[in-house]
């Protein structure tokens, strides 16, 4: 025990001596040389009676003495518990960042071109459908965990609907949003994520018009909103083998070729996650029976990661959401398969994506092939909402 606490008394000791070495090496400019001679001095002091194994009333005293020298002589920092507040935030930030930028990236789904895989945000318009009644209790409770929010405003008062402010938002998370009716405003806290513009937005999802014009009693908004798949991006991967045939991938949009984007209206500063069809040098066909041939190969359920996606009743008409394989209709969603009747040959170096929900997924049948230096890493664990899909629960 005696043992225990003497080298206790060691390691309390020591990183003593280097904190007072630290503060010393970051105020030495400014400190007299009479100072920094008394500090260095104390300092070798204590180190002296480490390495000389004094007792622990000896290192206890060399401890003081230290505290004593540091307090005569160091200058004292402004507000020192919110400076080490600070600096800890400043560290956990750097780390996140590190991780984020390295291994894990957090990223959501705006949209429905890989359900039912992966879902994005979807919304139910309930001034369309007044058979459908907004929960409460724990009902609610329980639809909030899997991701379903209900959004409810009725006016106060006779007036027009002046403005729908932006959600304010704090990193990752919406905080509040403002919708001004007939002078009053009402706040909606925690709004959730709408989406990508233009679509998006509140407004579009509400079918809100400026100008438009509501009674006292009258609902303005109400609103079920299904909240998109949040998931972490694996970083990591990619970096150690190439991305193979048939994992969901997520990439930059800068990568797909500028006049498509343009054509598509596409951003450049957005991600998109699809599954990867196509490496360089495939050729790539859709067959009349919804199948992909690949480099002469029909890919069927049995093919890796194309199990769902290819376990299609061929009998049931393709449908919006569900798995249907792989169509070419509607026509606007595949003008490059349209422009490229043999099949489309993918240059070497690039990759071909698709959506699980190809009757709703715009792709690399409507702008064909990117660059894979634009891959930033493959879906990895779904986070958000408690579903089905949380963690690994759903096919990647």
């Amino acid at each position: 025990m005696i043992r225990w606490f003497l080298s206790r008394t060691v390691r309390e000791a020591t990183a003593m001596a280097k904190h007072v070495r630290k503060l010393l090496n970051h105020q030495r400019d400014i400190l007299s040389p009479e100072a920094i001679a008394g500090i260095q001095e104390a300092i070798a002091s204590l180190r002296a009676a480490i390495k000389n194994k004094a007792s622990k009333a000896g290192l206890r005293e060399e401890m003081q003495n230290i505290e004593i020298a540091a307090n005569k002589w160091l200058i004292p920092y402004p507000n020192p518990g919110w400076r080490e507040n600070v600096e800890v935030l400043l560290v956990a930030l750097a780390v996140a960042m590190g991780i984020r930028t390295f291994f894990l990236q957090p990223f959501k789904i705006p949209t429905g071109s890989m359900q039912p895989t992966l879902f994005g945000v979807t919304s139910v318009n309930l001034l369309q459908r007044p058979e459908m009644k907004i929960p409460s209790g724990w009902e609610r409770v329980h639809e909030w965990f899997q991701g379903t929010s209900y959004i409810h405003i009725t006016a106060k008062s006779d007036g027009e609907l002046e403005a729908v402010g932006r959600p304010l938002r704090l990193f990752i998370f919406n905080l509040k949003q403002t919708v001004y009716v007939g002078g009053h405003a009402y706040t909606i806290w925690f709004p959730p994520d709408f989406g990508a513009p233009p679509r998006g937005t509140l407004m579009a999802r509400a079918n809100l018009q400026i100008g438009e014009m509501f009674h006292a009693g009258q609902d303005i908004v109400k609103l079920e909103v299904s909240a998109g798949d949040h998931l972490f991006v694996d970083r990591v991967s990619y970096n150690f083998r190439t991305p193979k045939r048939g994992e969901i991938i997520v990439f930059e949009t800068k990568g797909i070729p500028e006049e498509e984007r343009e054509r598509f209206n596409i951003p450049a500063d957005e991600f998109y996650i699809k599954r990867l069809v196509g490496l360089g040098g495939d050729r790539i066909q859709i067959g009349n029976d919804r199948h992909l041939i690949v480099n002469g190969q029909r890919l069927d359920a049995s093919t890796p990661h194309f199990e769902k996606v290819l376990g299609f009743n061929p009998d049931v008409p393709a449908k919006v959401n569900h798995y249907s394989g792989y169509v070419k209709q509607p026509t606007y969603l595949a003008p490059y398969f349209y422009e490229h009747p043999g099949g489309v040959v993918v240059p070497k170096g690039d990759f071909l994506v698709m959506g699980d929900n190809t009757m709703d997924s715009l792709d690399s049948r409507a702008w064909g092939p990117f660059p894979s230096q634009y891959v930033i890493g493959k879906s990895f664990f779904v986070y958000w909402p408690l579903t089905s899909r949380f963690g690994w629960g759903y096919h990647r």
